[in-house]
């Protein structure tokens, strides 16, 4: 990849998540590690957004060709257990506008699909996406810091992140070569009742 290209292409890696829920600030943590790593190429953005699906969408109406989101996860897994998903957003079409305004009713408390679906009704979203995940150990406890499987797997998350950076082209990202991360395409569909 030349300087050029380097600098044409824009990459957001977004740590979603509350530092004061224990395993939620999973991807806190990780971003916070990307932001200061060595290796993190200059041509990616590494934001940590909290719980606050907005600051999310703001930071998006810059254009970004990619999206790496990095949570907690819950999914049943064993705790540490790192998932790369590649996310389908939901078709909210169909939706009257009374249907899309109760979908978007509580933007403080916006998950990052329902942010990405709401940046798609607005502007287009970063043609790449994918979400980082880590099966947390504990989720609801009011406590700071990660449980230790959960710890470990923020050491593996920053080298996948990383990988995928380096396997980033004008397709977009790849998937990287590790058996013990569960890796495919999900659907997500909007939660509200069509009349």
């Amino acid at each position: 990849m030349n300087a050029t290209q380097e600098n044409r292409k824009k990459v957001l890696i977004a740590g979603v998540g509350n530092v004061l829920l224990g395993d939620d600030g999973f991807g806190v943590e990780v971003a916070n590690r990307l932001m200061s790593h060595k290796e993190t190429p200059d041509w990616v953005h590494v934001i940590e957004t909290g719980i606050g699906g907005m600051s999310l969408i703001q930071e998006l109406m810059y254009g970004y060709e990619a999206l790496i989101i990095v949570d907690a996860y819950a999914r049943g897994g064993k705790p540490g257990q790192l998932y790369l998903l590649e996310p389908v957003l939901p078709d909210l079409g169909g939706l009257t506008p009374s249907q899309l305004r109760d979908y978007f009713a509580d933007t403080h408390y916006a998950t990052p699909i329902r942010a990405l679906s709401l940046l798609a009704q607005v502007a287009r979203p970063p043609k790449t996406l994918r979400i980082l995940g880590c099966e947390p150990a504990e989720l609801d406890d009011m406590k700071i810091g990660l449980s230790p499987a959960v710890a470990a797997a923020a050491d593996k998350a920053v080298g996948m992140a990383l990988d995928l950076l380096k396997t980033y082209s004008d397709e977009g990202l790849g998937h990287v070569a590790d058996e013990d991360v569960t890796q495919e395409q999900q659907q997500w569909s909007p939660t509200v009742q069509r009349k």
